[in-house]
């Protein structure tokens, strides 16, 4: 059967409007060698955007795939940054290229927190799912969980010397990990309630904890013993040994309310801290030097304060508090709520403090540490990309160029192409706009009832007019392009038409409204729309019903009631025969213009439809949910068409440019979305079935990964989860031993079925191993049933044997060996085949082990050498500069001879 209907794919095409997402961190990068302090990192949705602070443009986008970004962790050399997202998988970009190469998949939910060590070579990520994992970088594989805390992950840092790792979580305590033995040591149970953050000070003997009340209290850390060279067998016995903490005392912090984040620059000189509230206090941590500065001026004015009170007592002793070692700074007074800080120490005492408000901004201050009385100073301030509260309404213009975006404070008028803002208006909380014929002007609807008009050349405000004594909820332009309707929550629906008059200041002519008609209701009015031939007008109803009146007599034609809530949204098509209601009840209703009969109610969303709208000169419709979605609909036949996933809260508004190609979606999660049309057609019946199998992945995804023996219990446990590609990965394995199996038996099939390879049967399997993401290698094989093991080992002897990928086939074996020991120690057709893998394996790893020997010794005698000449280089360099400056001197002493 031949395709009957045509539908067209709309596609995301890009992400605007947002500056930086409230759920993750900001974080100071460096691009390309580039000047320090420069850039930040902020999230922005599912995306990373690297802000030039200095000249305030988005530098870098890092692309991500459907999740939200929780948490951003540059690397200690500046060449890549990590990248947590809400379902629990991390990624670490290049700030080179922006490109991903690595991803780590172990946490079942957000990740809450992330930490590299002081080489950059492991990463320890916190979880809302209360885990924390130990990932290697250089192998690109998982280390261990670690479990041990009741609720989510705080902070987690790694010591500098030392294999320990301490980590914060909100059950209130503290944890110290031996990352040697696996095991938590330590749990310090000093606080009353939640720890939302931590800094280790003084070259990592004092810990400072910030908690849900106006204290931060200070750890003294004392280490008793070497780590890891404690056994296991003695562990308990043993845990007091490895360290000590004391309360050393507590700072109190200006605000009342608890610590929202905690954070201290590179060499915890300078410490930052905030709450709830708008202001930033800055504490500085003063050397050991002078520490004993400030106490021998104390010592020596206790002596004074002695004599002068002629006291023939013992010699005055000062004792040392933590108020003699960390100072408060200074306060900084942002904009608005601060909702995530970083800060960086440059040369010359210079400290770079950035802050991420809570109203989609970012701002930058600098200030000297080195002064008596640091002030800061705002050295910039992104608020030009987006808007500081959610856009509740958008509008296209007639040529499809422009966009309207109104916010609670300002009104903005975006390029589609280059999505650059044109214009930044001043206006009243927006709730509904629309463009002037012609696109020289906009209008406004308010929440206070008015309506404010604006010229778009100048970017002025033309006029405001009282139009209602409620919220203007609802406008819209008449078919004959000569006025607009307004409704409004005074019950009340007027008629404007556009006039022309005569400016009293400018001598000019400039637009305005002039009301002609009145149109009283008994209930609030949420929507107003004309039909397309200006004969009805449809209004909505705070009672739930629809009601339909003649334009020209204003008499009452129709009433559409079925809704169980009040109706938000509606649209009437283009050919004036249908009308779409979407209401608060989550329902869709099509009903009929001529009779006012209803065709078909749809379940449409999973909460409020906030917004309807059909596509020009098209049966087809959008809705947009509180529930993330906009779906699309065919209003003849009833069915859903896509669904277009993106936004992270509720979607407040979506606008159809005049064409249809291009849809622009505004959500509470402040960003603002361009989808476009493609020529890619839609088969429903495909797209169903691709819905079944993505929900069949996922489930196949969550069940239970298979246990490894040894390891079901106790506080460490395997890092990396069994995943959608993990299962892919493990069957496509199955697949290349199944073939290699049948090749052995059909060696001329093998050539036709796998010419691709290009080689024998067995390489074929190695390659396939090869393909599996080395974060993903244990897990795949962790699903392989026991049958296919035996093959496996067999084809790994042959691979050792011959030395191809001898480091892959190592981990791969020993982990086969691992977790089906029992298997294989009681399988006797295996035993040949173990003895000659334990003779194979030793002698290849002792001959690679042996190569790498020699090579690292070659490079290291290169490297001297290098250097040797490079030093000579240098001081010839410096003998020769000498020699310029002495006949540079002769010349300069001649002439002024010569002058005299």
């Amino acid at each position: 059967m031949g395709l009957t209907k045509q539908y067209l794919r709309y596609t995301a095409s890009a992400v605007f409007g947002v500056i930086g997402s409230q759920k993750a961190n900001i974080a100071y990068v460096t691009l390309r060698g580039g000047e320090r302090g420069r850039y930040v990192a902020v999230a922005a949705c599912e995306h990373v955007f690297i802000w030039d602070a200095r000249k305030g443009e988005k530098v870098l986008i890092l692309q991500g795939q459907k999740h939200e970004v929780t948490f951003l962790c540059p690397s200690p050399d500046g060449v890549h940054i990590a990248v947590g997202y809400e379902d629990g998988a991390v990624r670490i970009f290049s700030l080179l290229n922006g490109e991903s190469n690595v991803s780590f998949n172990g946490h079942k939910t957000s990740v809450s927190v992330m930490q590299y060590d002081t080489l950059g070579a492991r990463l320890v990520t916190g979880s809302k799912d209360t885990d924390v994992i130990v990932w290697d970088i250089i192998n690109e594989c998982g280390l261990y969980r670690l479990r041990g805390h009741k609720d989510v992950i705080t902070q987690a840092l790694f010591l500098k010397d030392k294999n320990l790792l301490v980590t914060s979580s909100k059950d209130s305590f503290v944890k110290w990990w031996d990352l040697d033995t696996q095991h938590c040591f330590k749990t310090m149970v000093g606080h009353r309630s939640e720890v939302w953050g931590m800094v280790l000070l003084n070259q990592e003997n004092r810990l400072l904890t910030g908690s849900a009340d106006s204290e931060l209290r200070a750890w003294d850390i004392n280490y008793l013993q070497e780590v890891g060279k404690i056994r296991l067998d003695t562990v308990h016995a043993s845990c007091s040994r490895i360290l000590s903490c004391r309360k050393a005392g507590s700072i109190l912090r200006e605000a009342r309310d608890r610590v929202v984040s905690l954070a201290a620059d590179a060499k915890a000189r300078v410490i930052a801290c905030h709450g709830n509230d708008s202001v930033l206090e800055l504490f500085t941590v003063l050397s050991e030097e002078e520490v004993q500065k400030k106490m021998t001026k104390k010592l020596k004015k206790a002596k004074k304060k002695a004599e002068d009170a002629c006291e023939e007592a013992a010699e005055p002793v000062v004792e040392r508090t933590l108020k003699d070692e960390i100072l408060r700074l200074t306060n900084i007074k942002a904009s608005s709520k601060i909702r995530w800080v970083d800060c960086l120490s440059c040369a010359g005492g210079e400290l770079k403090v950035a802050l991420l408000l809570q109203n989609n901004t970012i701002e930058t201050y600098s200030l000297r540490t080195s002064d008596k009385t640091p002030t800061a100073n705002k050295t910039a301030r992104l608020t030009l990309g987006g808007h500081r509260t959610d856009v509740r309404t958008l509008a296209f213009s007639s040529d499809n160029l422009a966009v309207l975006s109104a916010s609670g404070d300002t009104v903005k008028v975006w390029n589609r192409s280059t999505l650059q803002v044109i214009r930044t208006m001043a206006c009243e909380y927006a709730l509904c706009s629309l463009f002037v014929p012609g696109d020289r002007q906009i209008i406004l609807g308010t929440k206070s009832g008015k309506l404010q008009i604006f010229e778009l050349a100048s970017g002025s405000l033309l006029e405001t007019v009282d139009a209602h004594n409620g919220a203007l909820w609802s406008l819209c332009l008449a078919p004959d392009q000569r006025g607009i309707v307004t409704g409004s929550a005074d019950k009340m629906v007027k008629f404007w038409e556009f006039e022309l008059i005569k400016d009293e200041g400018t001598g000019q002519k400039r637009l305005t409204v002039k009301h002609t008609r009145t149109l009283k209701l008994e209930e609030d009015i949420l929507c107003v729309k004309f039909s397309p031939d200006h004969r009805l007008l449809a209004v909505s109803l705070l009672d739930c019903t629809v009601k339909v009146f003649y334009t020209d007599t204003l008499k009452f034609f129709l009433s559409l009631y079925g809704h169980k809530l009040p109706v938000l949204c509606l649209d009437i098509s283009h050919d004036n025969t249908l009308i779409a209601t979407g209401s608060a009840d989550r329902n869709v209703k099509i009903w009929g213009l001529d009779f006012g009969d209803c065709h078909r109610s749809m379940f449409a969303h999973d909460d409020s439809v906030m917004f309807l709208q059909f596509v020009p000169k098209t049966h087809l419709f959008f809705t947009a949910g509180k529930d993330k979605k906009i779906k699309q609909w065919d209003a003849d036949k009833f069915e859903h068409i896509q669904t277009l996933e993106g936004h992270h809260r509720e979607v407040w508004c979506l606008t159809i440019s005049p064409s249809g190609d291009h849809i622009v979606s505004s959500s509470h999660d402040k960003s603002l979305r361009l989808w476009e049309r493609t020529r890619e057609p839609i088969i429903l019946d495909e797209e169903r079935e691709m819905e079944r199998e993505a929900e069949f992945e996922e489930s196949m995804a969550k069940g239970d990964v298979p246990v490894i023996p040894g390891e079901t219990e106790g506080e460490a446990a395997p890092a990396s989860k069994k995943t959608v590609e993990t299962v892919k990965a493990a069957e496509r394995i199955m697949e290349a031993l199944e073939l290699y199996k049948e090749e052995n038996r059909k060696m001329e099939v093998y050539k036709y079925a796998c010419q691709t390879a290009g080689n024998e049967p067995s390489r074929y399997v190695l390659d396939v191993v090869k393909k599996v993401r080395s974060s993903e290698l244990e897990v795949s094989l962790l699903v392989l049933p026991f049958p296919y093991i035996p093959e496996l080992l067999t084809l790994f002897n042959s691979y050792i044997k011959q030395g191809l990928e001898v480091e892959l086939v190592c981990r791969c074996l020993f982990f086969l060996l691992k977790i089906h020991f029992g298997q294989i120690s009681s399988n006797q057709m295996l035993l040949s085949v173990i003895d000659e893998l334990r003779t194979n394996t030793v002698s290849k790893v002792r001959e690679i082990r042996d190569v790498m020997g020699f090579n690292s010794a070659a490079l290291q005698f290169l490297q001297r050498e290098i250097e040797s000449k490079e030093d000579v280089m240098f001081f010839a360099d410096a003998t020769g500069q000498l020699a310029e400056k002495k006949k540079k001197r002769r010349k300069r002493e001649r002439a002024i001879l010569t002058i005299a």
